[in-house]
């Protein structure tokens, strides 16, 4: 499938079972996975369909869901091996989602000798897309998006998943805010100004995948905790995203200090 191909069957899928489910869940749409980590019959539906989709499409393929991963952890092993691989978050956000807000996206990546090398963020309610591809650019809604320009010395706005780190500041940064709590939303605002460096604690493929590659194709960087560049295939410790190398080159260190004095 082209890239414009796969990016129709996000929308055409969103638009047959997650739409509208939006602000319509029904009593039993909705269940826990782990106690708070919600689950609908959208995330199951979409994901089924768009898996089977892949597979059509790449018979050779790997293809790692989320919600096949919770039910076989299995899954994720051996991924550091696999030439060829897909992710897929049928819905990114899934909390929001069930709370009624716009703030979800269906993702698709796609990993290629352990690079990702295409990524597809829908966020049905905003009606947006943004796609990348290794080395041939990020864009919003079929228009490239430029490359960010952030000085590395002065002010960054910072956000986190780690809920335990909003309003906390690194050294000479402003305090951390909460992210948009969904990937799908976070790397967005990322490549396009809306934050200038973010910090996550989960590292799963199928949400940092899509994001990585479209921050990394406007100048960005995704680096592990430890400084060094983002694998997919490694799904512990954390995860720290900037607009430019050099916000990277500053935020790691910080970040390193700070796991080092407690």
């Amino acid at each position: 499938m082209d890239t414009d191909a796969v990016l129709t069957m996000l929308r055409e899928v969103a638009a047959e079972v997650v739409t509208p489910r939006f602000r319509a869940l029904a009593e039993g749409e909705v269940m826990e996975k782990n106690p708070g980590d919600l689950v609908t019959v959208a995330d199951h539906e979409a994901e089924v369909i768009l898996t089977r989709r892949l597979r059509e499409a790449y018979p050779d393929a790997v293809v790692v869901g989320e919600e096949a991963t919770s039910a076989d952890p299995t899954l994720l092993q051996g991924l550091a091996d696999v030439d060829h691989w897909f992710t897929v978050d049928p819905v990114d956000g899934t909390k929001n989602f069930v709370h009624g807000s716009p703030d979800h996206a269906v993702m698709v990546g796609e990993v290629r000798g352990g690079q990702p090398v295409r990524g597809w963020i829908w966020q049905p309610a905003h009606e947006r897309a943004f796609v990348a591809e290794r080395g041939a650019g990020a864009y919003a809604d079929g228009q490239q998006i430029p490359d960010r320009t952030v000085g590395a010395d002065g002010p960054l706005r910072g956000v986190t998943s780690r809920r335990r780190l909003v309003g906390t500041a690194l050294p000479g940064l402003p305090p951390l805010e909460l992210t948009w709590v969904c990937c799908g939303v976070d790397y967005p605002q990322l490549a396009t100004g809306g934050a200038d460096y973010v910090i996550y604690s989960g590292t799963m493929p199928w949400d940092h995948v899509p994001g990585t590659l479209l921050v990394s194709e406007v100048g960005g960087a995704a680096r592990h905790l430890d400084g060094t560049p983002y694998r997919p295939h490694q799904t512990s410790g954390g995860l720290v995203a900037s607009a430019t190398t050099g916000v990277a080159d500053r935020v790691g260190p910080l970040l390193q200090d700070q796991a080092r004095v407690g």
